[in-house]
């Protein structure tokens, strides 16, 4: 069977985009939305929770949270993410994909409203359970990395397969907005009917008592649009290449694609014989997976670290650039429900232009271009960008040169979306193979969210100003914003060199990819390929 694919999977490789491909995309794309939503909403909700839970009498500054408290809100999700990624990834290998993914959804619905239901007595208790519930958030938020993006590229066509996985991904865009949105409409509405002075006018009465529902609704109204797609997610067949490279069932996969697909595709029961006989293939620590695809598992690895650390210390200087420009007045002229609409409108505005604009562009090029042209292209311009602010940083801390500054700022943003942040979530999901696909792009992923929490903890204290008395309140000195500009302009470049250990897979099959039709030739029965190198398999 060697270089012959069965025809099940040719027939998926060659079909014609149709609407199970968009149903596909919008399935596997509401783990990414709740994502988006939770991690763009706790930045809003943060806020908040340090005006109700942490206001001081008589400070001339509304309260905020501490930065460990900060810290943990904001880190344990990321935590949860990275466990979930690697264990559901595997799990994903283990029991098949679609076992996997209802138990994922179920877990972000119950933990998203739980997290909104965050009980306590004390500011402490109140925060303690918030980030109980945030790390199973996240917990269930990593599986859906590995599986959304394995089942996506397993149901895709070869043409068209770099464009459906990332526009999964760019349904994040999508969140983001959905919080920004939806954080405008509640906050002005609670806004007009409880109407508070700002904090310097009256200190107390600045935060109204139902302030605190303002949080909690917006966490809970995130596991939504995930609680919606529940059904069909269960609804969807097993993908073809679990059942039937994995699972070795290739009649069932068959008859699963035909009602898919709405065409016959004939069970093969020569080949069907031919693929229950084939051994396993070699595992995740053996020597062939390390001579055949060491370098690329580097590859996605290192570059998705790298991605991340960029990628999440943006948070650092929103804030900053929002005061700069003056979208956002300083926080004791507002009071705190105020407060939640002046961020969202900004972070939304930001998302609008650069953020989700970036992702489209890449589901819109990512198959003319190629997945490696469009992340060195990306990591190129980031590092061209970041350089760029950071050189002559004091020339843009002048007030008539800000608007030149979140130009720059967007731009490099743009080029992180239009770029690697969905390159990385694509390619870890097309060239391992299909044992060991989903565990592959766990791990990638994972190492993807470490680099994030380097990012988002390591530069908050890194950015710091070299003078103590001026750094924030309870953190150390740091280097300061423009040499920790440098340091991630750096960072981009060695991103840059990284990924050229990463395969073009534009155009091809994933088995051809992962080297799966050559494994599979049983002993004695091997026959020449053809000229192309691969056999069509016979049409029904």
């Amino acid at each position: 069977m060697a270089g012959e694919q069965l025809q099940v999977l040719n027939a998926l490789d060659v079909a014609k985009t149709q609407w199970y491909h968009f149903t596909a995309i919008i399935i596997a794309g509401m783990g990414f939305f709740t994502d988006a939503y939770d991690l763009f909403c706790i930045s809003l909700v943060t806020k908040l929770l340090g005006r109700i839970y942490y206001h001081v009498d008589g400070m001339e500054k509304p309260g905020s949270l501490p930065p460990n408290v900060s810290a943990a809100v904001n880190g344990v999700a990321f935590c949860g993410t990275l466990a979930g990624q690697l264990f559901f990834g595997w799990l994903g290998d283990k029991l098949g994909r679609k076992k996997v993914y209802g138990m994922t959804l179920m877990l972000m619905v119950i933990c998203s409203v739980a997290s909104g239901l965050s009980f306590g007595h004390t500011p402490k208790s109140v925060m303690a359970t918030l980030c109980f519930f945030r790390f199973w958030l996240g917990f269930g938020i990593g599986g859906d990395y590995p599986l959304s993006a394995t089942i996506m590229s397993e149901y895709a066509n070869k043409k068209t397969r770099g464009g459906f996985i990332a526009a999964v991904f760019a349904m994040q865009g999508f969140g983001i907005l959905a919080g920004g949105i939806f954080a405008i409409i509640l906050s002005s509405s609670f806004n007009a009917m409880f109407e508070a002075p700002s904090y310097e006018v009256d200190a107390l009465r600045s935060t109204v008592p139902q302030a605190d529902y303002v949080w909690r609704i917006i966490l809970m109204v995130g596991a939504l649009p995930a609680a919606l797609t529940y059904y069909w997610r269960m609804k969807m067949p097993e993908t073809a290449r679990y059942t039937a490279l994995v699972a070795k069932n290739a009649k069932r996969a068959a008859s699963d694609m035909s009602k898919v697909l709405q065409m016959d595709i004939e069970a093969e029961p020569q080949k069907i014989e031919q693929v229950k006989e084939q051994k396993s293939g070699f595992g995740l620590f053996t020597k062939q997976f390390a001579k055949r695809h060491g370098l690329h598992l580097l590859g996605t690895t290192s570059t998705w670290f790298l991605l991340d650390i960029a990628f999440y210390s943006q948070n650092l200087f929103q804030k900053d650039i929002f005061s700069a420009i003056g979208w956002i007045p300083s926080a004791k002229s507002m009071n705190a429900i105020d407060e939640v609409y002046r961020i969202a409108r900004a972070q939304t505005l930001i998302a609008l232009c650069s953020t989700v604009p970036g992702y489209w562009f890449t589901v819109a090029f990512i198959d003319k271009m190629g997945r490696f042209a469009i992340q060195l292209m990306g990591f190129f311009f980031m590092t061209v960008f970041m350089f760029a602010l950071a050189i002559p940083y004091d020339h843009w801390t002048h007030k008539d040169n800000r608007i030149g500054f979140v130009i720059m700022y967007s731009l490099t943003f743009f080029f992180a979306n239009f770029g690697p942040n969905a390159t990385t979530f694509v390619v870890p999901a097309e060239i391992f193979p299909a044992r060991l696909r989903s565990t592959c792009h766990g791990i990638s992923a994972a190492s993807g969210k470490l680099g994030a929490i380097v990012g988002a903890f390591g530069f908050l204290y890194l950015a710091q100003n070299q003078d103590k008395a001026k750094a924030d309140a309870g953190y150390p000195a740091g280097i300061g914003v423009k040499n920790s500009l440098i340091v991630l302009g750096v960072i981009n470049a060695l991103g840059f060199l990284f990924t050229f250990l990463v395969p073009e897979s534009k155009g091809k099959s994933l088995e051809e990819m992962s080297g799966e039709n050559e494994d599979n030739e049983p002993q004695g029965e091997a026959e020449p390929p053809s000229s192309s190198g691969r056999r069509t398999a016979p049409v029904a």
